[in-house]
Formats: structure tokens, sequence, C-alpha cells
């Protein structure tokens, strides 16, 4: 038995209050792993009560760090093998995205590798990008099919502006920055690519994610309208469940051959085609189903063959992803 303790893995989650690096932490510490995470204010018990909860199930460590801050990832970065880097500043209704989401994902994403390079013990870093750093460009039609190899258009972005713009132009220019940086520093680097995300959530408030997904359940207008945004910016209504995107990052993390860039993308479809399968599913809730000219069929497609040859495979079919967001949102009371 002795040989199993000395073969204890230690992964650090950045940016661990999050949906999905929360829920990273629980996996992680559920396979065994000693997990390092950091937050921004560990004083605040309210907003950290989640990770707080998860150390009954191991080892976590709970760090102070800021993405803006150099040196505030050196100490929960050392001592450990994986590096996962989850946080990324999120702010759609800001004025100012240069100052406020842009320039700090490049800056957190340099000071997180920058760490990991000082840190001697660190073999593999993994990345979350988005699919809004792949899909976003000005192809027209429809069937189109997009994999790692494709890179959101950011000079589109930067000058016509679309609503939202500066988030798909943070993510690609700090996945961009990140590519770079491990090169320039012999860091082995993985990156994940996941599409819209739901499912149960670990954090204390709903992540806007899942507000989005399930925004013709519960009629929200404005968010309805955002996901109608979000299909004609980055050409699809792409869902998977937080779970898979979670098992997807350990999965590159510990898998040797992984490399590159990894699309994690269960289900592609568009807002129409959703809501008649949300409305047959669901027929207790008024789902609209008439979008009047909106494009029923999505411009594009996300493959994660890449992903699935290398032997992942989803757990969540897209009922069985609604079924259990459906009941998360009663036991939050957002739904009768």
């Amino acid at each position: 038995m002795a040989s199993e303790f000395t073969g204890k893995k230690t992964a650090c989650v950045v940016g661990g209050t999050g949906y999905v690096a929360s829920l990273l932490i629980k996996l992680l510490l559920q396979k065994g792993y000693a997990v390092h995470t950091t937050v921004r204010d560990p004083a605040n018990r309210k907003k950290i009560s989640h990770l707080i909860a998860l150390q009954e199930l191991g080892e976590l460590k709970i760090f102070g760090a800021d993405l803006t801050d150099e040196g505030s990832f050196d100490a929960p970065v050392e001592g450990c093998d994986i590096v996962f880097h989850v946080a990324t500043p999120v702010n759609f209704a800001s004025e100012d995205p240069e100052n406020d989401m842009i320039k700090p994902a490049i800056k957190g994403v340099l000071n997180v590798l920058k760490a990991c390079a000082k840190a001697k013990s660190v073999k593999r870093v993994v990345v979350t990008s988005s699919a809004a750093a792949v899909t976003i460009n000005k192809l027209n039609g429809t069937g189109l099919v997009m994999d790692e190899k494709n890179w959101s258009d950011v000079e589109f972005l930067s000058s016509e502006k679309p609503p939202t713009w500066g988030y798909p132009v943070s993510k690609t220019l700090a996945e961009k920055e990140a590519w770079k940086f491990a090169q320039e520093n012999n860091i082995d680097l993985v990156t994940v690519i996941p599409t819209l995300m739901t499912g149960p959530a670990l954090t204390p408030d709903i992540p806007s994610s899942i507000g989005l997904a399930t925004s013709l359940i519960t009629g929200n207008e404005f968010l309805i309208n955002a996901i109608k945004g979000m299909q004609m910016l980055s050409g699809s209504l792409s869902i998977t469940h937080v779970e898979d995107v979670c098992r997807a990052h350990i999965f590159v993390a510990e898998k040797e051959s992984a490399s590159g860039r990894y699309i994690c993308a269960a289900f592609n479809t568009s807002v129409p085609e959703a809501a008649k399968f949300l409305s047959k599913r669901y027929p207790q809730y008024k789902i609209p189903t008439d979008f009047g000219d909106f494009p029923t069929k999505a411009k594009l497609s996300l493959s994660s063959e890449k992903l699935i040859s290398e032997g992942f495979s989803f757990k969540y079919g897209l009922e069985e992803t609604y079924d259990q967001t459906v009941e998360y949102l009663k036991t939050k009371g957002l739904l009768k």
C-alpha cells in the first residue's frame, strides 16, 4: 500500500470559486489528488463556502492570489505536478473590455505560466480556453465544421465590435499568448476549448452559463436574446455538460500523448432547434418555438473528433444534461 502514498499527485486549480473549477477540484479530490487552489479573497467565507465543504473529500489547500499580481501564484504552484488555469475575467456589460477583460486575461495566463516555469515540479499545464476563441469569423453558409486549426477573427471583432466582442478577443489572445510563452519556455501545455456549459453547480450563485443555457425554459427574455446573439456571432449554439468538461481537463492532463488544443463540444444545435427539443421534453414550461425569420440552422458545428480519438468519451446525453439542470434549477427555486 505504501507505494500509493508516494505516488500521490498534487494539482493546482487557478480560480477555484468558479463553476468549472469547483467541480474540477471535487473530481480531482475524488481521484485521490492533493489539490491547491487560488481564490481572490480567502477571508470571504461566504464566497468560498463550497470550497471549504470540499475539504471533507481530501487534501485541499486554499491560497489567496490575483490574476494581475505576478508573484502571487508562486506559492500555490510550488510542488504541483499539474496546473489547471481555469480563471478568466468575465464582464459582458463592460464599457471598457480592453482594460476589464482583454489585458487582465493575457496578464493572468502569463502570470500563471511564469509561476509554472519557476516551479521545477510542474509536468503539464492545462489552460481552459473557449469555443469563443475558435468559431467567430466572417464566413457565410451552413454546415461548416470547426476544429483545432481554427481561430476566431480578432481583427473583425476589434473593428466591428459586435455585442460582447471583448470576451472572444480576450480568450483568443490569452490562448495565443499562452502558446507563445509555453513554446519559448519549454512548458508542456495543453488547452481545452469548451462550449456553453450547463449541469448542476457547486457554487453558491447560479453560474451565468446555466442562465444562458436554460433561458428558453425560464423564459428570461434578456438571456434568450443573448443566446440568439451568441448563435449569430459564434455560428452555433453548442452545449456540453460541465462534468464532461471537467473530465476532459483531467483526461488531457493525465494522457501522456495529449498535445495541443482540444475542443470539448458534446452537442451542436441552433436556438430554434434547441427550443423544439426542450418544448417536447418539458411541455409543462411555456417554451417559445416561433423565432420568425431567425436562422433555424446553425452556421457551423464544433468537432470533438481529436479529443474522442485520444480515447475520451462524453458521459452525458442532451436529455440527461438538461434533466439534471432542470432539477438543479428547481432546488434553487427558479422553476416550479
